[in-house]
C-alpha cells in the first residue's frame, strides 16, 4: 500500500509517500525556523500562510522523489491535531481534496501518534534493529507536548502520564530565548551543553514520583538564578546543568514505567528525542537495565509526514480509531 501523507501541525510543511507503513520513499520537509527566528518564537498566523505558499510544491516533489504518479497512491493520510488550528487546516483541507479526487481513502492520524510511528518507518525497508517490539513505553518529548505512553499494540495505547504546565522542549525555547542565546532553544543549548559543566550548579528535578511532568519550575529556577547571581562567565555551565536536570527528569520516570509495566523495550519519540543527552543517558540507564531501545534517526524525530504516513497505514489496516489521548493545547478533530 502506497501512502501520500501530509503533515502541518505547526511550522514546518511536510509531504511523504510511505510503502506499507514501513519504507519512506521520499520525505519532503519545507521548514519555516528562519521566518520566526526573528520573533523568538512560532507566530501562528505566519506559519498558516507559509503552509499554504509552499504545500503544493512540497506535494509535488514528495510524489516525484518516489517516482510515483498521484494515480498509484492507495490512500492519503494527514494531521489532525494536536497542532495550531491555522496550520492544520491548511494541510487538512488539502489532503482532504486530494483524497476526494482520487476516490481513495482519508486517514486522519492524531500527531502524538505519528511521532511514536517514527520508530517503524526507514528509508531502508524492513528495519528488523529499529521496530520495537509491543508492548513497550515510549516517551514522547517535543516542543508542545511530553507524554509516556505504553503502547500494547497498533492503535491500543494507555497514557501514563503528561506535562502538568510546560512542555520539556517549551522550557528549552524559553530558557534560550531568556538567556538571549537564540531561537530555536533546543538545538542551541544542545550544542553550547558540550562545552559545560552539567553538575556546575544544582537545579531541581521535578514531580520525580509518579509518571507526570512539569517543567516551569525548572525554567524560573534558572531565571531565579540569573537573577540572584548575574550571569556567569561561562553560560555552558548554565545550559549544561538545565539540560541535565531536565534529561533527569525524562530518563528516570521512562526507566521506572518499563520496570513497573514489565517491557522489554522502549522508545523515545519526538523533536526533543534529537537531543544528544537525552539520547545518550536513556540508552546508558537502558543498558544496565537490560532494555532494549529504538531512537528515530534526527530527521525524523522533528516533525514529518513519513511517520504520519506509517501510522496511516496501521490504523487503516487495523480498522480501529486510536485510542490515544493527549494533552492537546489546541486540537482539531473532523
Amino acid at each position: 500500500m502506497l501512502i501520500l501523507s501530509i503533515e502541518t501541525s505547526c511550522d514546518e510543511t511536510s509531504a511523504a509517500v510511505v510503502k506499507d507503513g514501513k519504507e519512506i520513499l521520499s520525505n519532503v520537509v519545507a521548514s519555516q525556523v528562519e521566518f520566526h527566528k526573528k520573533y523568538g518564537g512560532i507566530v501562528p498566523e505566519v506559519a498558516s500562510r507559509k503552509h499554504i505558499e509552499v504545500i503544493a510544491a512540497v506535494v509535488k516533489q514528495a510524489l516525484e522523489d518516489a517516482k510515483t504518479p498521484l494515480k498509484k497512491i492507495d490512500a492519503v493520510a494527514a494531521t489532525y491535531g494536536p497542532g495550531l488550528v491555522g496550520s492544520l487546516i491548511v494541510g487538512l483541507n488539502y489532503a482532504k481534496a486530494v483524497a476526494f479526487a482520487l476516490k481513495k481513502p482519508f486517514i486522519p492520524v492524531n500527531h502524538i501518534e505519528g511521532h511514536i510511528y517514527a520508530n517503524f518507518v526507514s528509508e531502508i525497508p524492513n528495519p528488523k534493529s529499529q521496530i520495537p517490539n509491543f508492548p513497550f513505553v515510549c516517551l514522547v518529548v517535543s516542543g508542545g507536548h511530553t507524554q509516556l505512553v505504553l503502547i500494547k499494540d497498533h492503535g491500543k495505547y494507555q497514557t501514563l502520564g503528561h506535562t502538568r504546565d510546560d512542555a520539556a522542549g517549551e522550557a528549552f525555547d524559553k530558557v534560550a530565548r531568556y538567556l538571549g542565546i537564540g531561537y530555536p532553544g533546543g538545538p542551541i543549548i544542545d550544542k553550547m551543553a558540550k562545552k559545560g559543566d552539567p553538575e556546575a550548579i544544582d537545579f531541581p528535578r521535578a514531580m520525580m514520583e509518579g509518571y507526570d511532568f512539569s517543567f516551569s519550575g525548572l525554567k524560573t529556577a534558572v531565571v531565579n538564578y540569573v537573577k540572584k547571581n548575574g550571569m556567569p562567565k561561562n553560560v555552558a555551565d548554565l545550559v549544561a546543568s538545565f539540560q541535565q536536570a531536565a534529561v533527569d527528569t525524562l530518563v528516570e520516570k521512562t526507566i521506572r514505567a518499563a520496570k513497573d509495566f514489565k517491557v522489554k523495550w522502549i522508545a523515545l519519540a519526538g523533536g526533543v528525542s534529537a537531543n544528544s543527552r537525552l539520547r545518550e543517558n536513556i540508552l546508558k540507564r537502558a543498558n544496565e537495565e537490560g532494555l532494549k531501545v529504538s531512537i528515530p534517526p534526527l530527521h525524523l524525530c522533528t516533525d514529518n509526514a513519513a511517520m504520519i504516513g506509517s501510522a496511516g497505514y496501521y490504523l487503516i489496516k487495523k480498522r480501529k480509531k486510536s485510542t490515544l489521548d493527549t494533552e492537546a493545547v489546541s486540537t482539531l478533530r473532523i
